[in-house]
């Protein structure tokens, strides 16, 4: 992976958001997002951080997210974008996420996008 400790920071967090216990608690899950949160979801849905986080909280567990082929890219001091893959049942997406540190403060995800890849 990376020996970065802020890149191994930034992917630690996104993979909090795939826990299902944090994505119940919209005061957990609300921490690692911005308040400027935006995402384009892989059914096409535009979400803003108080949509997300309500449906976060109100969605079903469903089978466990698998994520592979992590990619964590520094593009300026406070921002970096990471990229990776999720199976879940037989759904793969590809999936990016900005992530921003302002004021020294943690990293929280500014923006997310989910496109569903087909089957080949």
């Amino acid at each position: 992976m990376t020996d970065d400790p802020d890149l191994q920071d930034v992917i630690a967090r996104e993979r909090r958001l795939h826990d299902p216990a944090v994505r119940r608690a919209p005061e957990v899950a609300g921490e690692l997002l911005d308040p400027d949160f935006r995402e384009f979801g892989a059914s096409g849905r535009v979400w803003d951080r108080a949509s997300i986080l309500a449906m976060m909280a109100s969605s079903d567990d469903g089978p466990p997210v698998v994520a592979d082929e992590w990619c964590a890219t520094r593009l300026a001091d406070d921002v970096v974008l990471l990229t990776y893959r999720t199976r879940r049942a037989d759904r793969t997406a590809l999936r990016s996420s900005l992530w921003r540190r302002s004021g020294g403060g943690p990293w929280r995800v500014v923006f997310h996008q989910a496109t569903v890849q087909p089957v080949s």
